[in-house]
């Protein structure tokens, strides 16, 4: 995971954002356990407690599930986004970096041309 520490987007967004994305895409399955609060903070150079709002809002959305003794595992309930969709935005990726079309800039197409 990269987070982009001067970006517009708060950290513990970009986190659970991201960590959404595995789940929905199927790299991190039901019940995976995910890093410890302090690990992934570690690992990302972030506060705590940014990773533990970032866990908090997945939890409150249904993606995973805090264990007693303070593991986060993904919950048995979250659900993966269907596969020719992750096929066409793994397409839309390549396609994009190939191209040299920043993230940000995919985004706003795909929001522009979304539903048409």
């Amino acid at each position: 995971m990269l987070i982009e520490l001067s970006g517009s987007t708060p950290p513990a967004n970009q986190i659970a954002d991201q960590l959404r994305g595995l789940i929905s895409s199927g790299q991190l399955a039901a019940e995976d356990k995910l890093p410890s609060v302090r690990q992934l903070a570690r690992d990302l150079s972030v506060a705590p407690g940014t990773v533990a709002k970032a866990y908090r809002a997945l939890e409150s959305d249904g993606f995973v599930t805090a264990q007693p003794g303070g593991s986060t595992r993904v919950s048995s309930t979250a659900s993966t986004t269907n596969r020719r969709v992750i096929e066409a935005a793994r397409a839309l990726s390549a396609q994009c970096a190939k191209a040299g079309v920043p993230l940000d800039e995919a985004v706003r197409i795909l929001r522009a041309t979304w539903g048409a």
